[in-house]
């Protein structure tokens, strides 16, 4: 991905994952990296997370199971995302960890999630993800993708 350092790239080609937000006026824009299309959505996540919440010390209090229908890349990304802040506008809970398998008609998603009061807020709450730059695919390493949330 455009700015990956070397450590970034030897990580990756190690089969390693990862996420980091990057400067955008406004909003936050993340790029997450995995192995396979399912590390790389679970990554998108956590990396949206720590925009605005400090999770280390926090251990989960709720496990939640999430299907997404079979969709392009892309839709599953943002339907992933979204539920994610489903969850915190509606319920008051955050994803403290997240993993991804495939499923014969989709995808099932477990998010571990803790309570809003539980945890350190470091940054403004998403409030939805954008379609514009919206990117996942496979790369020379895996996957990656890349995503604007509105803040």
């Amino acid at each position: 991905m455009v700015g990956d350092t070397d450590d970034d790239i030897r990580l990756r080609r190690q089969g390693g994952s990862g996420h980091r937000a990057v400067p955008h006026t406004a909003d936050v824009r993340i790029e997450a990296w995995g192995a396979s299309r399912e590390r790389c959505l679970a990554e998108a996540v956590l990396g949206m997370v720590e925009c605005f919440a400090d999770v280390t010390a926090v251990h989960p209090t709720a496990v939640e199971r999430v299907r997404l229908a079979e969709a392009s890349d892309d839709d599953l990304l943002t339907a992933l995302l979204d539920e994610v802040v489903y969850r915190l506008e509606v319920h008051g809970r955050v994803a403290v960890d997240v993993e991804a398998d495939v499923a014969e008609d989709g995808l099932v998603v477990r998010l571990a999630l803790a309570e809003l009061a539980d945890v350190d807020i470091i940054g403004a709450a998403p409030k939805g993800v954008s379609w514009h730059g919206l990117h996942i695919g496979p790369d020379p390493y895996g996957w990656s993708c890349a995503v604007t949330v509105d803040v």
